[in-house]
């Protein structure tokens, strides 16, 4: 007996649905837990954890801050990357700042819930901050002093062009960073105004920073995932001075042991070799 058509295409549907939910609601998951369980794969699919004296003590797949209660750096310890992923390294709120080069005016507002630093900012203040950790020049290109962007709103008479009417310093509300600009006063900004939709021409000015930073560059931007466990050595050696000074050791064995924990390129060519932060400090703390 033949069944009607719309019958045989239910049939049909459901044996399709069947098969499917067998294979890959049931097979599929179970092999993968199965290869996750071959030797040499159990230890990254358990998210490869470290554990000293029956304690997990963190990940080498995910980044952790190495601070006091007030968010402080523990000076005795290297000092991880920054992290946009929640309040820092969250797995759940894994993210990048999505701040890209042209983000480099401040929204400044009465309600601090509103207010936000753009990227430039952001770079400006951590590398005043890894600066005076590390007693070294923080200075950057288009940083102020204090750590903010160094940028201008310039009006001009004619639009773009002209002799310059106005200058304010948009991204600070106190004393400018500079006094005058092409012989015009700047003035400080204020909260709330949105001085490029008022025609104003948005100049960062570059400063008397040198060309090539002294605090690299991974120590003042966070990773695309938030959850980078590793620092570049030239970020590990800036640190070295100050662990051994904290730690009573010599420069030199404190070096030698971020060699010893340098991960170099994948497969000898892919990416820049790094250093996992955590495992560095464990050695240390193993002293």
């Amino acid at each position: 007996m033949r069944l009607p058509s719309w019958l045989a295409q239910h049939i049909a549907a459901l044996r399709a649905l069947l098969v499917l939910t067998v294979l890959l609601g049931l097979a599929y998951p179970l092999a993968m837990v199965a290869v996750g369980r071959l030797p040499g794969l159990s230890d990254r699919a358990d998210g490869s954890l470290i554990t000293v004296a029956d304690k997990t003590v963190g990940s080498r797949l995910i980044g952790q801050s190495f601070t006091d209660a007030d968010g402080n750096p523990v000076p005795r310890y290297f000092q991880s990357r920054p992290s946009a992923a929640g309040d820092g390294y969250d797995p759940t709120s894994t993210s990048a700042g999505n701040l890209g080069p042209e983000s480099i005016v401040d929204t400044l507002s009465d309600n601090p819930d509103d207010a936000a630093q753009s990227l430039l900012t952001q770079v400006c203040a951590r590398s005043v901050a890894v600066g005076e950790l590390e007693k070294v020049d923080g200075r950057r290109p288009f940083c102020t002093a204090d750590g903010v962007g160094a940028v201008l709103a310039v009006f001009h008479r004619d639009g773009f062009t002209g002799p310059v009417t106005r200058v304010v310093s948009v991204n600070q509300t106190g004393t400018p960073f500079v006094a005058t600009y092409q012989g015009v006063t700047v003035e400080s900004a204020r909260n709330g105004e949105d001085y490029r939709a008022m025609g104003a021409v948005i100049t960062p000015i570059r400063g008397d920073a040198p060309a090539d930073p002294v605090v690299p560059a991974d120590a003042v931007t966070a990773s695309a995932s938030g959850l980078d466990p590793h620092i570049s050595p030239a970020y590990a050696d800036l640190q070295a001075p100050r662990i051994a000074r904290e730690r009573g050791l010599t420069e030199d064995q404190v070096r030698r042991l971020i060699e010893e924990h340098t991960d170099g390129r994948a497969l000898g060519f892919l990416g820049e070799p790094a250093v996992n932060v955590l495992e560095l400090n464990m050695a240390l703390d193993g002293r």
